[in-house]
């Protein structure tokens, strides 16, 4: 999918300038808990976060991540918009809940990022042993 495409499913804005919104991702992850995107995301994925701070954009960098969505009509510190522009991560804003977001992104098409597979898998080792 393509971030104009994103954009228009969530009734999202850019944020940060110049963004080139022909940049294509494969997959959609929501986390506020930038250990669960370094541990379960993959590259070219869009992060939907609540978290406005400028570790996420440092996150993002170290996990591949191709843009960035602020749910809850959040809007990120001008400290965070320059990591992000510095690191080429465009940031966008979504003024709908995390789920709804994320619910909007997947009916129009937006894949999640397959943790799924790999929690059921632990889940029913952990659960079928006892």
């Amino acid at each position: 999918m393509q971030l104009r495409d994103a954009l228009k499913a969530i009734d999202g804005k850019v944020i940060t300038t110049g963004v080139d919104l022909d940049i294509s991702v494969q997959m959609g992850c929501g986390a506020d808990l930038m250990s669960d995107v370094l541990a379960f995301t993959h590259a070219d994925t869009l992060l939907l976060t609540g978290l406005t701070n400028p570790q996420v954009v440092r996150t993002a960098d170290m996990a591949g991540i191709r843009a960035i969505v602020f749910v809850r009509g959040k809007l990120p510190p001008a400290e965070t918009v320059a990591l992000a522009r510095d690191k080429g991560i465009p940031l966008l804003a979504s003024k709908y809940t995390l789920f709804e977001t994320a619910g909007r992104l997947y009916a129009a098409g937006l894949p999640s990022c397959g943790v799924f597979d790999s929690s059921l898998t632990r889940w029913r080792e952990f659960f079928d042993e006892r």
